[in-house]
């Protein structure tokens, strides 16, 4: 397929900024591949849809506050940071973003803080916007992370135009998140509330969790009209046996197995194997799903409404179909569904 399969018409006032006060009141439209009809509904009605012995598989990564504003010493011009991924705890060294890159260079020290406690020192450059920051820092690990997150804010994607608020830092977290690593939150997860949660176990479905650590891969441009040569950034993630085992007996038994999100998808895809069953996996994940592509494992799948030419939306189209999905979308844009992280939701099944 080409990248130009996936631009659409998307009103800008109908990407979401703000969450809705209550997680599972969005809109939640329900797309049924077999018949191809389209249904629209409030999130927890989701519900409805799943019986004793079904699974749904939750992405219980964290997001970190992965956002900081400093200053260069000497200059003292205000310097974005993101913060990536920790690459040496002992050392304190972080893989990190810089906005404007060309005022920095090896040897540079930034300062963080309004009384400029914290400090870092650019020790390498790694790609043309990336660097690689030594904090220095006398204390613990502990006590050196839990400084460092007091300073940032939550990450919010660039499609979001404005500052992060407070709210956010809760907002943009799934409430069953454990496992800090990610600097994009799994957006479907964040419609579940502890009340739906709670609703779905009584009802008997089951949770299961894979840990994927989605990192700013996919809010990267796709610059090749042939998907075939894109290349995904990889991400870690970790499908345990627990979670192998709760998909495994419920494919046995012939029970729904849904995906809540396409990190989740991609994660399960990632760590398939024979006859739609699902085996351990520990590392990272780079792989990149478009139509056509089959999903052995998944019978349900649960995501946002994505942006036009990202990947998220190719791999719904992958699951979904290519025509009926781009159909839904149009429906959702003529029925003033809200897009992205803060918006609305489509389960597939």
């Amino acid at each position: 397929m080409k990248l130009s399969q996936f631009k659409f018409n998307l009103p800008s006032e109908l990407i979401a900024s703000h969450p809705l006060p209550e997680r599972d009141e969005a809109k939640l439209m329900i797309v049924n591949r077999r018949t191809g009809e389209i249904s629209h509904h409030i999130f927890k009605e989701v519900l409805d849809y799943f019986d004793d012995g079904d699974v749904m598989v939750f992405n219980d990564t964290q997001v970190f506050p992965a956002l900081l504003y400093g200053n260069k010493e000497k200059t003292g011009a205000r310097i974005e940071v993101f913060l990536l991924r920790e690459l040496n705890a002992d050392n304190k060294f972080w893989d990190v973003l810089v906005e404007p890159a060309r005022k920095i260079r090896i040897g540079n020290k930034l300062y963080f803080g309004e009384d400029e406690s914290m400090v870092a020192e650019v020790i390498d450059n790694t790609t043309s916007r990336g660097r690689t920051l030594r904090f220095l820092y006398d204390g613990s690990h502990e006590e050196f992370k839990k400084a460092l997150f007091s300073l940032g804010m939550t990450p919010l994607p660039p499609y979001i135009k404005r500052d992060p608020e407070p709210a956010d830092a809760e907002a943009y977290q799934c409430i069953f998140a454990s496992k800090e690593g990610a600097v994009v939150a799994p957006a479907a997860g964040l419609h579940f509330s502890r009340r739906l949660l709670t609703r779905l176990k009584i009802k008997g479905v089951k949770e299961a969790f894979v840990t994927v650590h989605s990192g700013l891969g996919a809010f990267r441009e796709i610059d090749v009209e042939d998907l075939t040569k894109h290349r995904m950034d990889s991400e870690q993630m970790e499908a345990n046996q627990e979670l192998a085992d709760t998909v495994n007996n419920a494919k046995d038994a012939g029970k729904r197995v849904c995906a809540v999100g396409t990190s989740v998808l991609r994660a399960i895809a990632t760590a398939d194997s024979m006859g739609g069953h699902m085996k351990t996996y520990s590392g990272w994940t780079n792989k990149f799903i478009f139509p056509p592509y089959e999903f052995p494992v998944c019978s349900h799948l649960i995501t946002n409404f994505h942006m036009p030419y990202s990947t998220m939306l190719m791999m719904v189209a992958a699951f979904g179909g290519y025509d009926l999905v781009m159909k839904a979308y149009q429906e959702a844009i003529d029925n003033g569904y809200r897009f992205g992280c803060y918006g609305d939701a489509m389960m597939i099944m």
